[in-house]
């Protein structure tokens, strides 16, 4: 009986035996391996100080694949019941307020924006118990209009929606994916409403190419008063401006029905304040929120993230309202998803093992990371509170509250609530709301609410909540692991290490989880050395491994092939393809020695003094032949980088080892291939292999994706350099 009266069920995930038993395997490898490396240390100018380096390399791999294990160990499954949800509160549900973050018309276009924004007003969800709020930190009119023609739209594509229980309800989405055959509407009603759709989509893109407003179309709103010639996305006074208050009996759609409320708010920028990019952003959602709706529940979404799931809000609701253990849940966090990965994921982009895996085994220990997007929070929990036995969360608060306050009256108190000044001298960013100081800003938000006694879950329904663009090249990726991997490492060196602020707070599998994550930078380190030094030892035929007929070489092959075995494993149970295996491994290569290298460099640069901490948006825009080869699942290179010059070293340097050292074992005797050099021969023909594409991109393409012929010029002047560098100062 006990059982059937909670909200949702938590399911312990099969498999633990094989995995354990991987486990113990690969341990016991590492442990030969060490020793191996420890008692065999080689004579001086024999190749010690390059032993001496693989062995504090391979002792890194070691420490990180220890904490890797603690979300590995025993990941739950989380199974909302929302059935019961509906039994036991029919219509006496909490409010929500929705925020959605955006900061760039150019890299974030304005149509995408308002397509995300449509499809969270749509939630089967009671319509006066939502609000909706868009934070445009570029502060343009052209986002503003494009929030304004969605106001419009929502009229009609809300009901519509409803009427006929589509999904997914972003009309972009819905639109790409149907041709309303399927639908139980007319085929005269859908494609009523999707010239609607297209005939708007086309205002606002002919608006965003044109970077102006039509005079006609300003005299519709007084929210286009805002803007003059003397505002730029850097220097402007607050805008809050309420497009739909749903508290307004004239606001409902073209049913008669209740629309939600829809809030654009751009907080004020001036040149001499920091504005504490996306953070900055949400902290002030928070305050003009509390003004208008001040719901209890928060959720926020990048502006990419559509909804995928109509039912996400009421599976949320039932982790909070649990009577058993839902006084202890302070966020509900979804999975990651993208809807544009290629089959064959080919930048590794999927997140299906971080999503399936490692999120779910964090919540077996207390609970994931807050990853920014996708994610349920009590107010109270944002705004600093503490978890104790007898609180009781006040689920009555919220749009309801606020009915006798005047609308414009409601406006302006909201925008003294976003101006530059207003956190001065307070906690905002610090005990209250996001934290700031750290490019990965939800992360450490997410750590102090743990320590603060608060407990979060992972919910990853079969149809995925959420819905995002993923990046389409190279560049992309890069740059975006390269925030990821810096934002965390500076996480890691702060005092918000989750060893030491995490002590005693949070378990310490906990503790390790969130430091898979704040050690992916350093990664980089142990990876260029074991990419570059074997290989170069091996054009000098100096031996790093043990000769193919010691016993030794036993656990070097157990470790490499159990752990890769296990690997192939959770990537395919966990829908990825063999190739997609296969180029997610290439990716976690070129991610460590480009990416993650620069996030060490930056990091340190930033605790020297000698950087600011910034933030670069994430293009969601791709031209078309780019967009094809990503099709084709071509890499993409475009304009050169520092990144693509490390790679294509890298690449050059272990082609250029192989084909050298092949040539030295040919000239000195076959017996160094068969004896002495075989696991350095295999480690510098992976390497090659695993750089196909970039031989490919650097010698053999013409297209414009190709890797650009400068990057290719230094990157053989490096090599030689390597080269010059190993004659005159000996490394191996």
């Amino acid at each position: 009986m006990e059982a059937e009266r909670r909200l949702f069920a938590t399911e312990s995930i099969g498999g633990r035996a094989v995995y354990r038993l991987h486990a113990v395997t690969v341990a016991a490898g590492i442990l030969l391996v060490v020793y191996y490396r420890a008692t065999h240390v080689p004579a001086a100018g024999e190749g010690r100080a390059a032993w001496l380096g693989m062995l504090a390399a391979e002792l890194w791999y070691s420490a990180y694949w220890v904490i890797t294990q603690s979300v590995r160990w025993s990941p739950v499954r989380r199974r909302p019941f929302r059935d019961r949800l509906a039994a036991r509160y029919g219509e006496k549900l909490p409010c929500v307020d929705i925020f959605v973050c955006t900061a760039d018309p150019h890299s974030e276009p304005p149509s995408l924006v308002i397509s995300t924004t449509l499809s969270l007003m749509a939630y089967d969800y009671p319509t006066e118990k939502l609000s909706v709020y868009l934070s445009d930190d570029g502060g343009s009119v052209l986002t503003f209009y494009a929030m304004w023609e969605a106001s419009s739209f929502a009229k009609h594509w809300i009901p519509f929606c409803k009427r006929y229980n589509i999904e997914p309800r972003s009309p972009a989405a819905y639109f790409s994916e149907s041709d309303g055959l399927q639908d139980l509407c007319t085929p005269k009603e859908w494609s009523f409403i999707k010239d609607m759709y297209d005939e708007m989509t086309e205002r606002i893109d002919t608006a965003v190419m044109s970077g102006k407003i039509p005079e006609e179309i300003k005299a519709n709103h007084k929210g286009f008063d805002e803007w003059n010639l003397e505002i730029s996305s850097k220097d402007h006074q607050p805008i809050v401006q309420i497009l739909i208050d749903g508290k307004d009996q004239n606001a409902v759609d073209n049913e008669g029905n209740v629309l939600p409320t829809l809030v654009y708010m751009a907080r004020e920028k001036r040149p001499q304040h920091h504005h504490n990019f996306k953070a900055g952003a949400m902290n002030a959602l928070i305050r003009v929120s509390s003004v208008i709706s001040n719901s209890p529940i928060i959720m926020n979404v990048d502006c990419d993230m559509y909804s995928n799931n109509k039912d996400t809000i009421k599976d949320s609701l039932c982790f909070f309202l649990d009577e058993e253990m839902g006084q202890k849940i302070g966020f509900v966090q979804y999975p990651q998803n993208y809807n544009n990965m290629t089959k064959n994921n080919i930048y590794g982009n999927s997140l299906e093992v971080l999503n399936k895996v490692e999120l779910r085994g964090l919540d077996s220990v207390g609970g994931p990371l807050y990853i920014g997007t996708g994610c349920f929070h009590r107010r109270e929990i944002l705004c600093g509170r503490r978890f104790t036995v007898d609180y009781k969360e006040d689920w009555n608060g919220g749009t309801k509250d606020k009915i006798q306050e005047n609308k414009y009256e409601t406006e302006e108190k909201a925008k003294s609530l976003a101006t530059c000044t207003y956190e001065h001298n307070t906690q905002w960013g610090d005990d209250i709301g996001v934290k700031y100081g750290c490019p990965v800003e939800d992360v450490i938000t997410g750590l102090a609410i743990h320590c603060r006694g608060w407990e979060s879950v992972c919910n990853s329904p079969t149809r995925p909540a959420f819905l995002g663009v993923g990046p389409t090249t190279l560049a992309q990726t890069l740059l975006q692991h390269k925030r990821w991997s810096e934002g965390n490492f500076s996480i890691f060196v702060s005092k918000y290490c989750p060893f030491l602020f995490g002590h005693g707070k949070i378990k310490l599998r906990h503790q390790m989880g969130y430091c898979i994550y704040g050690l992916w930078a350093p990664n980089s380190l142990a990876t260029l050395y074991y990419v570059t030094i074997p290989s170069l030892a091996l054009l000098k035929g100096i031996p790093l491994f043990p000769e193919i007929t010691s016993p030794w070489i036993a656990p070097f092959i157990c470790v490499f092939l159990v752990k890769n075995m296990y690997s192939l494993y959770e990537a395919l149970s966990c829908g990825e393809t063999l190739k997609g295996w296969w180029n997610g491994q290439r990716m976690w290569l070129v991610k460590r020695i480009s990416s993650y290298l620069f996030g060490v460099i930056d990091t340190l640069r930033k605790l020297l003094g000698l950087s600011q901490m910034t933030f670069v948006i994430s293009s969601k825009v791709s031209d078309e032949d780019a967009s094809k080869r990503y099709e084709q699942e071509i890499v993409e290179f475009g304009s050169p980088t520092p990144e693509y010059v490390i790679i294509a070293t890298i690449a050059l340097l272990n082609l250029v080892c192989l084909v050298g050292g092949l040539c030295h074992i040919m000239i000195g005797g076959w017996n160094a291939l068969f004896n002495v050099l075989p696991a350095q021969i295999f480690l510098c023909e992976m390497l090659v292999i695993t750089n196909i594409p970039f031989y490919e991109a650097m010698f053999l393409r013409k297209d414009k994706g190709r890797l650009p012929f400068s990057v290719t010029l230094a990157s053989i002047g490096f090599v030689v350099l390597a080269f010059l560098v190993e004659i005159l100062v000996p490394i191996v």
